[in-house]
């Protein structure tokens, strides 16, 4: 669910005239990126975890998401209005103060869990959640961009994909990991949940934090100078097809959280699957190692490469490749014990999105709008089907969801100029989808069922499909139109 920031700079060798090596710097930040996409999974093994030993409700325990996405909403506006009436603090003080910054964060943050379960405290845990907010809020606003500078500028966006994949990689086996550490091996007798099931792993990701914040310490990094200044004022906002942008990420954002907090849930009611927890956490491991999917696949589709047998070929390796990732790290997690005929419906799903990808044309708003409107049908599927059929369509939504943060981003700040930056800061706000937007299925959730819940995340979508056949083109003249239009100039 991280996203690209735009930015405009040089990293400098410390000898001039000698060409840098960027390949350690480069493996260390791109940890930074596994790890957050694996801690923010995590959310979703806490929600149904926490609900039964606090016996929550679903708004209750949507909370978690409230707490830990709210912080990027508090965290980024602060930034924000900082950045305004003082200057950028993170060209202040440099990006790798900022990065080990939010990683000193990150790692009191996962510590507090130890006090939160010690004393059996919700709120202890949503201020632990909302303080890993904050640090996770800082480390994007870094480390993206600094990513970006750490070798040719012709290259920056295939850096920052590659950190991206490590990133969905993360939300792929955190649900394998997570809900094994958490469903099984620290639960109590007879797999009874309790809160102190999350103590070591979270002092495990604390200290994880820590020896990432040395490593960066330590390693050399090239110093960076930033001229992209943010403008005075708010003249982002003036531009119509950025503020339908930041609506966009705010609605994209939500539905795809929300789906995925639900699903545990919704896979152990008895007219899908009645599945425990501890199986169903294998299974959202197929939602998210879905987006990882589609990531890899629209790297391709909406990259320069000439359409033909060529690209479509190297699309359908990558998939399976994908898929081979994401069942391995499943038959492992439930001791090979997890039949092929089980899992096989998620290739069907997968050459679907290869179909959808083809209908895109390497358009980022029609493709965008195509994957909204298969997401309209899937829930709809989901909110009327029984069984497996209801099962994995609402898994294959996560293919769809893939490029939409890449295709919504570079669709609004394009044609900004001078205020890219401060249109970035502002689309990295509306985040904040991801805080209100789960706790309003939650409750819902709780009057009607999680299955006619999933009405929720319908009206996201269906605003996603306005956004990538209409709203991007507000506001814009015939030319930067037709650029948008054709992918011609859009940042990736």
């Amino acid at each position: 669910m991280a996203g690209n920031t735009s930015f405009t700079g040089k990293a400098q060798a410390a000898d001039t005239g000698k060409q840098q090596n960027y390949t350690l710097p480069l493996v260390v930040l791109t940890s930074l990126f596994f790890m957050w996409g694996f801690l923010t999974c995590m959310n979703d093994i806490l929600i149904p975890a926490l609900k039964e030993v606090f016996q929550l409700t679903f708004f209750q325990a949507f909370l978690v998401q409230f707490a830990f996405f709210g912080a990027y909403f508090i965290g980024s506006l602060i930034y924000f209005f900082i950045s305004v009436r003082y200057g950028d603090p993170i060209n202040k003080i440099g990006y790798k103060n900022g990065i080990i910054a939010g990683l000193l964060i990150s790692a009191v943050s996962c510590a507090l869990f130890y006090p939160a379960a010690e004393y059996k405290v919700y709120g202890y845990f949503l201020t632990a959640l909302f303080t890993l907010g904050l640090g996770f809020t800082l480390l994007q606003i870094a480390a993206n961009p600094y990513v970006a500078i750490l070798g040719p500028e012709e290259t920056a966006s295939s850096r920052l994909n590659l950190s991206q994949a490590f990133n969905s990689f993360g939300t792929t086996i955190a649900p394998l990991i997570g809900g094994y550490l958490i469903f099984e091996y620290f639960a109590g007798e007879g797999g009874a949940l309790n809160a102190d099931s999350v103590k070591v792993p979270y002092l495990v990701f604390a200290a994880t934090f820590l020896l990432v914040a040395l490593l960066i310490k330590v390693v050399h990094l090239p110093r960076v100078t930033n001229e992209d200044n943010i403008e005075p004022g708010a003249g982002a906002l003036k531009y119509p097809h950025l503020v339908l942008g930041m609506f966009a990420i705010f609605f994209y954002v939500g539905g795809e959280v929300t789906i995925g907090s639900m699903l545990i849930n919704f896979f152990e009611q008895d007219n899908i699957m009645s599945l425990p927890k501890s199986e169903g956490d294998v299974f959202l491991a197929f939602y998210w190692g879905g987006a990882m999917t589609g990531r890899f696949i629209g790297a391709i589709s909406l990259s320069g490469m000439k359409n033909g047998g060529r690209k479509l070929g190297l699309m359908v390796l990558v998939a399976l490749f994908s898929f081979g990732v994401i069942y391995g790290s499943s038959l492992v997690k439930t001791g090979f014990n997890l039949d092929f005929e089980r899992v096989a419906p998620f290739l069907l799903l997968v050459a679907a999105n290869l179909v959808a990808f083809m209908a895109g044309r390497a358009l980022p708003g029609r493709t965008l709008g195509i994957f909204a409107l298969i997401n309209l049908f899937l829930l709809g599927v989901t909110i009327t089907g029984v069984g497996a059929l209801a099962f994995w369509a609402v898994i294959g939504i996560g293919l769809f969801n893939s490029i939409m943060w890449s295709n919504i981003f570079t669709l609004a700040i394009d044609g900004l100029g001078k205020y890219k930056s401060q249109g970035s800061s502002l689309l990295v706000m509306m985040i904040l989808g991801g805080a209100l937007i789960p706790p309003l299925q939650g409750k819902i959730a709780d009057l009607t069922g999680p299955q006619l819940s999933f009405l929720v995340p319908v009206v996201c979508y269906l605003y996603l499909a306005f956004y990538g056949f209409k709203g991007y083109k507000a506001g814009r003249s015939q030319d930067v139109d037709k650029q948008a239009l054709t992918g011609e100039g859009l940042e990736s």
